[in-house]
């Protein structure tokens, strides 16, 4: 089988500073900006890597989702419980500084060796979704 990643998804709640986020601090390219019914759909991902990509989309749009469950996604993106991705870097730690100098990156976690064996930290975005990004070779 030839299966490779395309695209993942991870709300968002504010689409300008999600741009901020993943475009400025990040560095992540812009490839799709799609608005709808006054809300927008931002397709970004690293300039060297077209064929993946990240869609960031209004919460809880589904056809299907009831009142009651788009309150709890709300409420879980608050918290930081919903959406997650793990990113990779070949230096963790001046990833790290960089990423300290923006003022839109909530640090959760420094640098750190994990006793699972990677060495990795964590950010929120401003929508409270965790990335954790760890080093590789």
């Amino acid at each position: 089988m030839d299966i490779t990643i395309n695209a993942s998804f991870l709300p968002h709640t504010d689409a300008e500073a999600a741009l901020a986020f993943y475009r400025d601090a990040l560095g992540f390219e812009l490839r799709k900006d799609v608005g709808y019914n006054g809300l927008r759909w931002l397709t970004l991902g690293p300039a060297d890597q077209p064929g993946t990509s990240v869609v960031l989309t209004p919460p809880a749009v589904d056809p299907g989702i009831t009142e009651e469950e788009r309150k709890l996604i709300l409420e879980m993106m608050a918290k930081g419980t919903y959406g997650a991705m793990l990113l990779a870097t070949t230096d963790v730690d001046a990833t790290f500084e960089k990423l300290q100098g923006h003022d839109i990156v909530e640090i959760v976690q420094e640098p750190t060796d994990q006793p699972y064996g990677v060495r990795d930290f964590a950010v929120r975005d401003p929508a409270g979704n965790l990335l954790r990004i760890q080093q590789v070779s």
